[in-house]
């Protein structure tokens, strides 16, 4: 699958909805887990440039998810990347765009640990 890097230097990004493990399969409530078997967070993420502001759902591995992440906690995003996908199910084709970080980190965070160093 085809990996985009995303420019986050001009964005303002907020935590739109707190983290929430990602759900492999509602039917069972299976929790989705990376390669290496580390769950698998999604966070929701308002992301605003001057131009627009979208509401985008990351991906994250829960080790890359700071534990402070509140609704309205500025973040930092750490290698975002969008990747274009299409499916079919029951006959209708389905595409979007999957969202996906390495990790998301609160901005309140990063300042005390750079004050402290």
């Amino acid at each position: 699958m085809r990996q985009i890097p995303v420019d986050t230097a001009n964005a303002t990004v907020m935590v739109a909805k707190a983290p929430q493990p990602k759900v492999k399969d509602r039917r069972t409530g299976e929790i989705a887990t990376d390669k290496d078997g580390a769950t698998l967070m999604v966070v929701e993420v308002m992301f605003s440039t001057p131009d627009e502001v979208e509401i985008l759902k990351l991906t994250v591995p829960q080790s890359g998810v700071s534990e402070d992440l509140d609704m309205g906690t500025p973040v930092v995003l750490t290698g975002l990347v969008a990747s274009p996908w299409e499916n079919e199910f029951n006959g209708q084709k389905r595409h979007g765009i999957a969202f996906r970080a390495v990790a998301v980190t609160s901005l309140t965070a990063a300042d005390s640990a750079s004050k402290a160093a």
